[in-house]
């Protein structure tokens, strides 16, 4: 069997991380927008660049396990690094639009 392309790879790595839910407004954070890149090479390593809320969310720890945990469970994914960044800082407008509307 051979491995995922780069493409389905991040599409599975996506449906994964929908399940990782931000305790503070609800919702996953992928539709909250808090995901900001997934970079995922031939070999199957993965690269996600996150951010939290606020910069000093109570839950930025558990989220960025919870990331990772989500992507040790994805088939295909050899290795994963999840970096927090506050640049640029997140907000609201960042939110799916079916998801801003419930705000």
């Amino acid at each position: 069997m051979s491995a995922p392309a780069p493409a389905e790879l991040e599409a599975d790595i996506r449906a994964a991380l929908r399940a990782v839910i931000d305790p503070e407004l609800g919702h996953n954070i992928v539709d909250l927008g808090m995901i900001y890149d997934i970079a995922v090479d031939e070999a199957g390593a993965v690269a996600v660049l996150m951010t939290t809320t606020t910069r000093f969310c109570p839950a930025s720890a558990f989220l960025e396990e919870a990331v990772r945990e989500r992507l040790a469970g994805v088939a295909g994914v050899t290795s994963a690094v999840v970096e927090l960044t506050y640049d640029p800082p997140w907000t609201p407008e960042r939110m799916a639009p079916e998801i801003a509307l419930r705000f």
